[in-house]
């Protein structure tokens, strides 16, 4: 006989709605075991198979009790109580679970009575109830968070200024019109408007891979393999890393037996491998990917991120086709990796050496986008124009843009600071305001804004202060007098990620919601990352591997209008131009802070209690494993 059905944990959205997206749990008469698994959403890692037990009944509240080792939050009516484990409580109908405190949030509804009724009287107190507990979970005792998250989860923004309600819901770009713009990463926990058209890791990774370069700074083989199945069924892998000897030497334990792993010479100090690209090799030809993430859980789950890709033939042999400047960009990089070469298989295709000139053979003329590599070294020579802001500074000098872009402003946006002065300031903002108008005359000097999150941002932040941890700039970095004029806010209620930490990176000149160019990187705002000039401006010494893809408003054919997903206007005014729809998380014009902004630093100590009671410095475990234990 089939166990008495009396009810369902129904899945909710942040902004306290039913998630239709997600089924809901059912419950049996007796003890029911949630957690991992129970659900398709439910993978993540910190909850446990038997995360809590809800023992129910047909004709009377139920009792839970937290199983697993992290909390549980239950809110009824105004009773907000975070539970450990063994920790029990009642719940009654409309009572809503937290199975992470903030995340992963259902409500308890039986299946008889009065309360389950549509329109009844308890349903509608449920509803109030969950209202509640979001208003509780509003930051800042002055209401300006309050009033920022509340925008947020309704689509808005809070001021007017470069918002439009629920933007990225109407973010929907052809498949054969997709390299020409770029994607944010899903985030778990969002509403589901603010996930439109954004990708997960199995929306990259997929299909009939015959070999595969994975290339990062962290690594995690314990998450990514479950993450995404496919990535396990690749006949040949080369990971290109930067990870320490004590993840290395973890990885090299734990790794398929066909991935080789390559960590690049990093021949200057303080130098790491940051890129991050990968590189799918298909008997139809190759997809090139370059994103923000670290193949990480938190990375691919919890934070703003960005991925740009377009998928290449192979070339006709018969007939093979010049190179052009994206092959270059890419060969280039890729002798620098410097990897020890092996030959494969590829079944109907034959053996090939894998060296960087494989590569050589796949056609990139319909690339939309030009690659901007850094590389270490002290570079000289026509080398100087092959990396870092002076690579940037070439390749926009060959552009022309539209006379608004005259002086126009740039937006600085990453996460994570370098040590900087007013010189290396002025260095960078010449090369990013390179190029000429319509009438060859030069753009001229633009002014840049850094956005970058306050304290307040990051303790109000899906992961609280735990985000701090993707943001690691110190102190005497962040505090320097002569930042002060460039800080912007991290404002991102068009797309619903206010409160997902960025740890995309993006540099762009704007006008309006118009974009002249748009870079996507793996580049934080350092020296180290984009060169400096020595030696009289004869020598670029860059410390770190990084990768970007950049698209500007000019193609060969015709004049593209890049424009942000906020912008309003026709666009069948010129059959001469296309529009492009670029999903900017952030919203432009970047409002300067406030007095009471304050940036965030890492090494700072912070008392005031986050979203999930904790205070800051935490340990924060980014790996699914504990690497010392194994």
């Amino acid at each position: 006989m089939a166990d008495l059905l009396v009810g369902h944990l129904v899945p909710l959205s942040n902004h306290v709605q039913e998630d239709a997206s997600i089924p809901k749990i059912p419950l049996s008469r007796g003890r029911n075991s949630i957690g991992r698994n129970s659900a398709p959403s439910l993978t993540d890692k910190r909850l446990s198979r038997n995360h809590l037990s809800l023992t129910a009944a047909a004709d009377s509240d139920a009792d839970l009790v937290v199983e697993g080792s992290n909390p549980v939050v239950v809110t009824s009516g105004n009773d907000r109580k975070k539970l450990y484990h063994k920790e029990s409580v009642t719940i009654r109908d409309g009572d809503i679970i937290e199975l992470i405190p903030g995340q992963y949030i259902f409500q308890y509804r039986k299946l008889c009575g009065d309360s389950y009724k549509k329109g009844s009287n308890g349903e509608e107190k449920a509803e109030e109830s969950s209202r509640k507990r979001l208003h509780q979970l509003e930051c800042g005792e002055n209401g300006s968070n309050s009033k920022r998250f509340k925008g947020e989860v309704e689509g808005k923004s809070d001021d007017g200024v470069g918002g439009r309600v629920e933007a990225i819901r109407y973010f929907r770009v052809p498949d054969d019109k997709l390299p020409q713009t770029f994607r944010l990463l899903n985030v778990q926990g969002l509403p589901p408007w603010a996930n439109t058209s954004s990708v997960s890791i199995k929306d990259v990774i997929q299909g009939d891979i015959l070999f595969a370069v994975l290339s990062n700074y962290m690594v995690d083989l314990d998450w990514l393999i479950p993450a995404c199945p496919t990535v396990a069924k690749i006949p040949h892998v080369l990971v290109v890393h930067g990870e320490g000897d004590g993840t290395l030497d973890y990885m090299k334990r734990k790794k398929p037996a066909n991935w080789i792993l390559h960590k690049p010479p990093l021949p200057i100090s303080f130098g790491t491998h940051h890129s991050k690209a990968m590189l799918l090799v298909y008997p139809r030809g190759v997809r090139i990917i370059v994103h923000t993430a670290n193949l990480i859980f938190v990375d691919w789950n919890n934070k703003s991120q960005g991925l740009w890709m377009q998928d290449f033939p192979w070339k006709d042999q018969s007939n093979p086709s010049k190179g052009c400047g994206f092959e270059n960009d890419l060969i280039d990089y890729l002798s620098a990796l410097k990897w020890p070469e092996f030959s494969v298989n590829l079944p109907t295709l034959g053996t090939f050496n894998i060296n960087p000139g494989f590569f050589k053979k796949f056609d990139y003329s319909s690339a939309a986008v030009r690659l901007i590599a850094s590389v270490p070294g002290y570079h000289t020579g026509n080398n100087m124009k092959k990396w870092g802001h002076m690579k940037l500074r070439t390749v926009l000098q060959e552009c022309t843009f539209d006379k608004e872009f005259r002086k126009s402003p740039l937006a600085y946006q990453f996460s994570s600071l370098g040590s900087l002065d007013e010189k290396w300031m002025a260095e960078l903002a010449y090369s990013m305001s390179s190029g000429f108008s319509d009438d060859k005359t030069p753009l001229g000097p633009g002014e840049p804004r850094i956005i970058w999150p306050t304290v307040e941002d990051v303790r109000c932040s899906i992961e609280g202060y735990a985000a701090g941890n993707a943001v690691p700039s110190p102190v005497k970095n962040v505090e320097k007098d002569f930042l002060k004029k460039y800080w912007a806010r991290w404002k991102a209620s068009h797309t619903g990620r206010c409160r997902a930490m960025p740890h995309i990176k993006t540099f762009t000149r704007y006008s309006g919601q118009k974009l002249a160019w748009f870079l996507l990187t793996s580049a934080n705002l350092s020296k180290a990352a984009w060169g400096a000039l020595q030696k009289n401006n004869s020598q670029l010494m860059i410390r770190s591997y990084e990768d970007k893809s950049e698209k500007s408003d000019e193609s060969e054919s015709r004049r593209n209008k890049l424009v942000t997903l906020n912008w309003q206007g026709n666009r069948n005014t010129d059959s001469s131009s296309e529009v492009i729809t670029l999903p900017v998380p952030y919203e432009l014009p970047p409002q300067p802070y406030t007095t009471q902004d304050v940036p965030w630093s890492w090494d700072r100590r912070y008392t005031k209690k986050d979203v999930y009671g904790q205070v800051w410095p935490r340990q924060v475990q980014l790996y699914a494993a504990a690497l010392q234990d194994s």
